[in-house]
């Protein structure tokens, strides 16, 4: 399946449904799914500087600083593979993050095509979260109610 050209950004809080969406999208579309989770374990596995340095942060139970969290956006962001698209998710988180994105599309002659923001109740977002259930080996995620595996405590995906 050939790139569609779609630049998207989805945001709001965990629970609120990103990950479903975006699952769609990225088959519709064919584009990178980018969450900064995923940059941040990608990078501290290949032991990258970026990635030692976020590694730093997160041991200590703090925060990464928006500079580094926009160095490794913007650093998978170069890579082939988001040259005709991607779906950023879960960034930009707050507003010096927001403006560098728009600064590096920018210098890179490229726009957002879409940016979507999830609004939901909160007693909605906790009964999301509760009944999450994450596969330790292969990460796919599973809810007990709304998405259950088929069989109980085994992966429908690695087994």
């Amino acid at each position: 399946m050939a790139h569609n050209m779609l630049r998207a950004v989805l945001l709001g809080p965990p629970g609120a449904g990103k990950g479903t969406q975006a699952a769609k999208v990225i088959e519709k579309y064919n584009v990178p799914h980018i969450s900064t989770g995923d940059i941040f374990r990608a990078n501290i596995k290949e032991g990258t500087e970026l990635g030692k340095k976020a590694k730093g942060y997160i041991d200590e139970g703090k925060l990464v600083p928006d500079e580094l969290v926009v160095n490794l956006v913007t650093d998978r962001l170069q890579k082939d593979d988001c040259k005709e698209g991607f779906l950023l998710d879960g960034f930009p988180r707050t507003i010096f993050q927001a403006e560098q994105l728009d600064k590096f599309l920018s210098e890179n002659g490229q726009k957002l095509d879409i940016v979507l923001n999830f609004k939901v109740r909160k007693d909605v977002l906790i009964e999301r979260i509760a009944g999450r259930r994450v596969c330790k080996s292969c990460g796919a995620s599973f809810h007990v109610v709304n998405v259950p595996p088929k069989k109980e405590g085994i992966c429908d995906m690695c087994g």
